[in-house]
């Protein structure tokens, strides 16, 4: 495993949700000095929609699960325009591939990308 990888797996398996914090700050202060906030709102909202079908699938073949697995190439989409979200990428991608595998942790993966939108803003993260 990659070191990035580990770093996020151990912070979706935190219960105390210190290492989930620390990671979401690391990433936000990369992302508030390149991208602008529009394009972690619109993400973010793909997240939540994704969170709402979540709660009526059952178990790793809902449509929830499908839609949270093509979320990457849509994220990989967009760091294609927007380099400067590939920070944003190289925690969501293997946050991504623990949740399918652990269905259960999904609500720390939505954790996850709402702390990394909340320290985005904290560091002067805006729309220039």
């Amino acid at each position: 495993m990659s070191a990035i990888k580990d770093q996020v797996v151990q912070a979706l398996r935190d219960d105390e949700g210190k290492a989930l914090v620390e990671l979401a700050e690391q990433r936000a202060i990369l992302l508030a000095k390149k991208v602008k906030a529009s394009q972690l709102r619109k993400l973010f909202y793909e997240v939540r929609a994704i969170e709402a079908e979540w709660s009526q699938g059952e178990g790793k073949n809902s449509a929830a699960v499908r839609r949270l697995v093509m979320f990457k190439p849509k994220l990989a989409y967009q760091v294609s325009r927007q380099q400067g979200l590939r920070s944003l990428q190289e925690v969501i991608d293997p946050a991504i591939d623990y949740v399918v595998d652990t269905p259960e942790d999904f609500p720390r993966f939505v954790e996850l990308f709402e702390a990394i939108l909340a320290y985005f803003y904290a560091h002067g993260g805006r729309d220039w």
